[in-house]
């Protein structure tokens, strides 16, 4: 069943299928394929396909410079007003992390995620394409939102009104699964919840979406989670820590500020404490 987008205090974040279909072709609308792999043998109509991986500068645990950022996405058409929307398979961290990103450079409430994903759509037995579509060059002004990330030093000077939230699986919480890194366990503090826990299980086509406003609303306050406080999600890498910010966004938390480093930085520098 689709979730009605209108109960979500934030639902202008969250598209359906109904809703994609009747934007193709807009000149106002451009849709990312954030897939991983499968763009070339068939993806939505006009869907240009974006890799998250460009998004982030792996060796300084930060994104990728305002002006790779800006290449990327006026190579694919998207220009200042445009209104963005980006898929995945519809159970992963890829499209949130675009969204993420994209929120951070000032997109703010310009990018839409499509509920379910690229299965959503073949379910419903629309159209692919694999053709790769002409793109006119975008026009772009970013303005990065430093509100909108927590860095370590951040975190080790003492964060005020905040709460970090750990949403790795839980034997990464513990330190039982310490998968390559030097230190296993948690940041001091840390709350846990799995970044998954937002999705609803899927449906008799295989289609994931996420759980509706109620659930999510009650799953978060049961795990200690106040839409006063800003809320610091982090994982490894911050794919999944993206995925929980998009999810708070949905929520309608004001104050979302992921720790962008996140463990991979965390767990493997000198003068971090962990628990386990």
């Amino acid at each position: 069943m689709t979730a009605h987008n209108e109960f979500y205090p934030n639902g202008h974040l969250l598209v359906d299928v109904p809703w994609v279909e009747a934007n193709l072709g807009s000149t106002e609308v451009v849709l990312l394929d954030a897939r991983a792999k499968g763009y070339e043998a068939g993806h939505i109509p006009g869907a240009i396909h974006i890799d998250a991986k460009l998004l982030k500068n792996p060796s300084q645990y930060a994104f990728a410079s305002e002006d790779t950022v800006k290449e990327l996405l006026e190579q694919s058409g998207v220009s200042n007003g445009t209104t963005v929307v980006v898929y995945d398979e519809g159970s992963g961290v890829l499209a949130t992390r675009v969204f993420y990103v994209l929120e951070y450079y000032g997109l703010r409430d310009q990018v839409k995620l499509l509920n379910g994903g690229y299965i959503a759509w073949i379910a419903t037995g629309k159209e692919e394409s694999e053709e790769q579509p002409f793109v006119s060059k975008g026009s772009l002004t970013l303005t990065a939102d430093k509100q909108r990330v927590t860095s370590r030093n951040n975190i080790q000077a003492g964060l005020n009104n905040s709460l970090l939230l750990d949403v790795r699986s839980r034997e990464e919480y513990t330190g039982s699964d310490q998968r390559s890194n030097l230190k296993g366990g948690h940041i001091p503090g840390a709350i846990h919840k799995e970044w998954k826990d937002a999705l609803a299980a899927a449906d008799e086509q295989g289609v994931v979406r996420f759980k509706d406003y109620k659930t999510l609303q009650q799953d978060f306050a049961a795990a200690g989670l106040k839409t006063e406080l800003t809320i610091v999600p982090y994982c490894q890498s911050n794919q999944r820590g993206a995925h929980t910010y998009f999810v708070l966004r949905l929520l309608g938390y004001s104050h979302v500020s992921p720790y962008e480093g996140s463990w991979d930085e965390w767990g493997n520098v000198a003068h971090t404490e962990v628990v386990t």
